[in-house]
């Protein structure tokens, strides 16, 4: 018999009044754009000043309508558009779950392109500045998905095998939701924490943008291998997931900014 790690027996209701109930999930939420807040406001002081105090204030509202309303749409769109077109209020039903970070993904760069547009700041630097503080909220989430017994990966005999309470099959499972902390949230912040403090590298504008792009695709395809497909998609054309998938057109465009950014003249 295969051992098994037990699973955490962690109940995804933090607190519950009445009919009020503040989850894990929603924290994590609130705890990345948060905390990724911060970080962001400490980072744009530079050098380069990339924007002011203020300007990163107002763009946390910006940033959390583009992930929440990018996140659902991506949901609905990428994974279950035959459910949500044929149920059009389940899409408002954001409580019972389905959010897609490739959706917010491109929630957030919109929103960030009509913001810098419209205060008139530098839109790859700035960018550049608030894809560093991202992997905060990637490793708050997964770490809120396992808790969640979501996501959880395929079936396995590593000595570190789940049994996820919410898996009918009851086979050892990955615990995918924490590769994917890790990677995503933990080694990719680091990555870009690091090149932060090189001023060549803050002096390309795109080249972290760029860099984010290509660590988030590398990881996510990667974490793929060991995770569950969705049971509504299985395997897509290749033998690939929608995760990974999704995450070529990342990795093709953060290359391009990672090439641009290297043959642009510094300052540029």
């Amino acid at each position: 018999m295969t051992f098994v790690i037990p699973f955490p027996a962690i109940d995804p209701i933090m607190v519950e009044i009445g009919p009020l109930a503040i989850r894990w999930y929603g924290l994590a939420y609130v705890a990345g754009l948060i905390i990724g807040w911060r970080y962001v406001r400490r980072l744009a002081k530079g050098p380069p000043e990339v924007a002011s105090a203020r300007d990163v204030d107002d763009f946390l509202v910006w940033a959390t309508l583009g992930v929440i309303l990018g996140g659902r749409l991506g949901y609905v769109l990428f994974y279950q558009p035959g459910f949500f077109f044929s149920h059009p209020l389940a899409i408002l039903q954001i409580w019972h779950g389905g959010m897609s970070f490739h959706g917010g993904c491109l929630g957030v760069i919109v929103a960030t392109i009509l913001f810098t547009r419209l205060r008139g700041i530098d839109l790859l630097r700035f960018g550049d500045t608030v894809v560093c503080a991202v992997p905060v909220g990637l490793f708050f989430g997964r770490i809120a998905n396992f808790i969640n017994g979501e996501l959880y990966g395929r079936a396995a005999d590593v000595p570190w095998a789940m049994i996820f309470p919410t898996d009918e099959s009851r086979l050892p499972r990955h615990p995918s939701q924490l590769y994917e902390a890790g990677l995503e949230g933990l080694v990719l912040f680091l990555i870009l924490f690091l090149l932060w403090r090189i001023e060549s590298v803050r002096d390309r504008p795109g080249l972290l943008s760029g860099v984010f792009l290509v660590g988030y695709a590398g990881a996510r395809a990667f974490v793929e291998l060991f995770r569950e497909p969705d049971s509504y998609l299985g395997f897509l054309a290749g033998g690939l997931t929608m995760g990974q998938w999704l995450s070529l057109p990342m990795l093709a465009f953060g290359l391009f900014l990672v090439l641009r950014a290297r043959r642009a003249k510094p300052g540029s």
